[in-house]
């Protein structure tokens, strides 16, 4: 999932990123409406509330609003610029240097939800920012890999895109290209997983509470991992044909 980059990737290889990442995205933004009455994996409605809050003078809360925002550019950003400092030297470790640190950060707020959070508004308005940042990172990442294809989280835009998309499949001067058609696949499956991942967020979180941010890292490792089977196997088999040729030869193990 991590090792090809836009025209190089495969169709299979877009819908696995796709329904992963949209799950992840669809799974934290509900698990944090629920928990602190906030969007954390889109940034479209802190806009109209930094609006709001500017226009009735709250300083403290246009401050916040600028903070969360500005964690989500900084982790495209951060994300963008690790690719392209490593891409030289993998592909694969390009593009999972931002997936570890996501990784980590959800982590860290399973562990401080967990274990310490006190409810407090400034406990609440760091984990926002935090959680906002791993999405930043995660929609940077996902963006940069599939030459813009993919966004895991701006359902807007991904509704826009698959209008235009249908529009041109049924039109009858189109010519239906497979391209097309993978586009559409490609968005369709990112919604359906979006809306699973906020279900399943949403039943675990009032279940579990914070110990659904521990299940997040688990899928994020899935992606990670993925990309490392065929080595895996290739080792395996390595090995196995080592001590093969060593039995075959009479010598003890």
């Amino acid at each position: 999932m991590l090792r090809r980059i836009k025209d190089q990737r495969s169709l299979r290889e877009n819908l696995m990123l796709a329904s992963s990442t949209a799950f992840v995205s669809g799974t934290t933004n509900v698990a944090g409406v629920i928990a602190f009455l906030a969007f954390t994996s889109n940034i479209t409605g802190h806009f109209a509330s930094l609006a709001k809050h500017v226009v009735e003078k709250n300083v403290h809360q246009v401050m916040v609003f600028f903070i969360w925002l500005s964690m989500f550019f900084l982790g495209a950003f951060m994300a963008n610029y690790l690719v392209r400092s490593a891409e030289n030297e993998s592909k694969y470790r390009a593009h999972a240097r931002p997936i570890i640190i996501e990784t980590i950060v959800l982590l860290l707020v399973a562990i401080y939800g967990h274990h310490f959070y006190d409810e407090t508004q400034t406990e609440r308005e760091l984990i926002i920012g935090a959680t906002i940042f791993s999405m930043g990172l995660q929609n940077g990442l996902v963006s940069n890999i599939s030459g813009g294809l993919i966004k895991t989280s701006h359902l807007t835009g991904l509704f826009t895109d698959l209008g235009s998309d249908v529009a041109e499949w049924v039109h009858p001067r189109s010519t239906k290209t497979t391209a097309v058609k993978h586009k559409i696949f490609i968005r369709v499956t990112v919604l359906l997983f979006y809306f699973l991942g906020g279900i399943v967020g949403g039943y675990c979180f009032y279940r579990f509470e914070f110990a659904i941010f521990y299940f997040i890292p688990v899928i994020l490792l899935t992606i990670l991992y993925y990309d490392l089977l065929p080595l895996v196997f290739y080792r395996i088999s390595r090995i196995f044909s080592f001590f093969g040729k060593k039995k075959q030869s009479g010598h003890p193990y």
